[in-house]
């Protein structure tokens, strides 16, 4: 058993090293969605080992057994040879009787993580699930949620693409539809969101966020801001029903007129008795015309009340899961707009797919073994070139004739080439002589490889003045001979004869 100085060891070793693999992990460079999500959940599980080593370090240096100040007394006494040579006896009597012990270092775990951080292609292993719709993390998969959706009563039937862009729209679902059935599905709903969101974002702290759209449910509750749950006028007797405002009515019979129903509202709405015929309502409620405060014999009985409170607090309970479903829509904002982007791709490939099937049932010229992949849109997310049986070229053929470096050419209108190859050829293209022809320059062998405007005109001018300099001028270049032999040009040659030196 270890001692206790040796578990404080051991815990303050375990801080240490935690600490650097988080230091070296955030500011290690993430390449792709999926590593990044991987690298957040080695960070969450390294601060939560950071976390709870701290704990027991803490608990051992509190001392509420004793055990760690006998242990120091112990080592610190008269008799420390004594116990040092008692601990050997120890060790030695331990591997007696364990003689195939192997103890691994921390170092060799932390080592491993190093590896899996240097090198995520050899990373195996999933922290984390994803279904195959969700695209490790990249798509929303609502598909649950929206099942429930349709089902409820009273709900406009939408596809599910519409329902991905209205899903957190709560507050346009009239009131009285927000029964128990609709309060599982934001349950559900609300569920999944949470979920998901621990799974992309394992370092947000969720209950932060739930504090948050609590506080803010609460204050906008008070004041009657909270979407699709306005606030009802009328005093503390006001629950449920609808106002009826009396100052148009002049007689009870009047009143009468309106119907049970909506008599029945009204004095729900001021927590009246809303019992009776319908001349017994209509009187009941015309009496309260004008009066400040209402006739205890009027008002309902406390059971009434408190079946009245009871539905204010479901209501609340429903609209506080409303608030921390908006909070969690916010958070995921971006990932539904990729979804909705996929769901709409994928829609219209199937669309396509099944018109070009269409297609080809009607058309009789077809052959019965065609193949159909030759319709579909080949998966080329590195945008290489297609081959000759419309299938992107293998990776390793496009980096091997360099079709991953691009070269542009000003000349050309600064158009883009890709690989050495056909940047060679275009010289000799009907692009590249155009351009050189608008510039008046000859497309000749000197201006290989010369893309830049400004290069090929001071290319131009340098070989025109060397064209001029090597250009046969008589009065230098044409040879005589004088009487001794001596060759002159021809300039020499008329002055030596002007002057009868010849």
């Amino acid at each position: 058993m270890e001692t206790i100085l040796e578990q404080q060891r051991s815990y303050h070793e375990e801080r240490e090293r935690t600490m650097d693999a988080m230091v070296k992990e955030i500011l290690h460079k993430k390449t792709g969605h999926r590593e990044t999500i991987n690298a957040d959940h080695r960070l969450k599980n390294l601060h939560e080992r950071y976390i709870e080593s701290t704990i027991r370090l803490k608990e051992l240096y509190e001392d509420k057994d004793g055990l760690r100040k006998e242990e120091i007394a112990a080592l610190s006494g008269p008799n420390e040879f004594q116990e040092f040579y008692a601990r050997l006896k120890q060790i030695k009597e331990f591997h007696r009787k364990h003689p195939n012990e192997i103890c691994v270092p921390m170092s060799v775990e932390f080592e491993e993580l190093a590896k899996i951080r240097e090198n995520p292609a050899e990373d195996y292993t999933t922290p984390v699930e994803f279904t195959d719709e969700e695209g490790y993390g990249k798509y929303l998969d609502l598909h649950e949620c929206y099942e429930k959706y349709i089902n409820l009563k009273g709900i406009e039937k939408v596809d599910y693409i519409t329902y991905l862009s209205i899903f957190d729209h709560l507050f346009d679902i009239p009131r009285e539809r927000k029964n128990s059935e609709y309060r599982n599905y934001i349950r559900a709903l609300l569920t999944y969101l949470k979920d998901f969101v621990s799974r992309i974002k394992p370092l947000l702290d969720q209950a932060q966020e739930m504090a948050i759209a609590h506080q803010e449910f609460i204050k906008q509750w008070e004041a009657g801001s909270f979407p699709g749950w306005p606030k009802e006028t009328g005093g503390a007797l006001t629950n449920v029903g609808a106002h009826l405002d009396l100052s148009a009515f002049f007689s009870w019979e009047e009143l009468a007129s309106l119907g049970l129903d909506r008599l029945k509202s009204a004095l729900m709405a001021l927590g009246l008795k809303c019992g009776g015929t319908l001349e017994e309502r209509a009187q009941r409620l015309f009496s309260t015309k004008g009066q400040t405060a209402l006739d205890k014999s009027l008002v309902a009985k406390k059971g009434a009340n408190k079946a009245k409170a009871s539905t204010l607090q479901r209501h609340k309970d429903i609209a506080a899961i409303e608030g921390q479903v908006y909070r969690f829509a916010n958070i995921v904002s971006g990932t539904r707009a990729a979804t909705i982007e996929n769901v709409t791709r994928r829609a219209a490939r199937a669309a396509g797919e099944r018109r070009d099937e269409s297609d080809e049932e009607s058309d009789a010229s077809v052959a019965a073994d065609a193949d159909s992949d030759d319709d579909e849109v080949p998966y080329n997310p590195k945008n290489l070139p297609l081959g000759w049986d419309g299938k992107p070229i293998p990776y390793w053929l496009y980096k091997l004739h360099g079709l991953n470096i691009s070269y542009s050419c000003e000349i050309c209108g600064n158009y883009t080439y890709k690989g050495p190859k056909a940047f060679q050829r275009h010289f000799a293209e009907w692009r590249h002589a155009h351009g050189m022809r608008c510039l008046g320059i000859p497309n000749t062998a000197h201006f290989a490889n010369v893309t830049q405007i400004e290069d090929a005109l001071a290319l131009w001018e340098k070989i025109k003045n060397q064209k001029e300099n090597e250009r046969f001028v008589a009065e230098n270049d044409e040879e005589f001979e004088d009487s001794q032999g001596n060759v002159v040009n021809r300039k020499t040659f008329e002055d030596l004869k002007r002057q009868g030196l010849l």
